[in-house]
């Protein structure tokens, strides 16, 4: 396998939440959505940036290192198959809820692709109903 573009590869800084502040701000918001393990929250960003930044939370009661490890690669795996979907300006943090290990083989990594997609589409309506109200 040979990757032609080495930045479709990578999940950057920029993309990411890194500080505990910005991951506050997100659940402050109080705008989630759920589906199966998986539980997203969102808001919109401060500084207005074109591209969302995404964060991961697994807890320890998900599993040992090895199985929180997995559920990590396999969220971000799938954000950066689906990253041009995700344009707009949204914070998005992805918590697992307590499952176990997550789905493993090829179908399951492009289900996991659509069921971030599903979630995003979701919560980007909710956020909008929200800023109208």
């Amino acid at each position: 396998m040979v990757i032609e573009n080495k930045t479709d590869c990578c999940f950057p800084k920029k993309l990411r939440l890194l500080r505990t502040t910005e991951f506050r701000r997100v659940y402050a918001q109080r705008q989630s959505v759920a589906n199966g393990p998986l539980v997203m929250y969102g808001s919109r960003q401060v500084n207005r940036l074109n591209h969302v930044r995404f964060g991961i939370s697994v807890s320890r009661r998900v599993g040992n290192a090895v199985v929180r490890n997995q559920w990590k690669r396999k969220l971000r795996e799938a954000f950066r198959n689906a990253k041009a979907e995700f344009l707009e300006d949204f914070d998005v943090v992805i918590v697992v809820r307590a499952s176990g290990a997550p789905p493993t083989g090829k179908k399951s990594a492009q289900e996991m692709t659509q069921l971030l997609l599903c979630l995003f589409g979701r919560l980007r309506t909710k956020i909008r109903h929200s800023e109208r109200a």
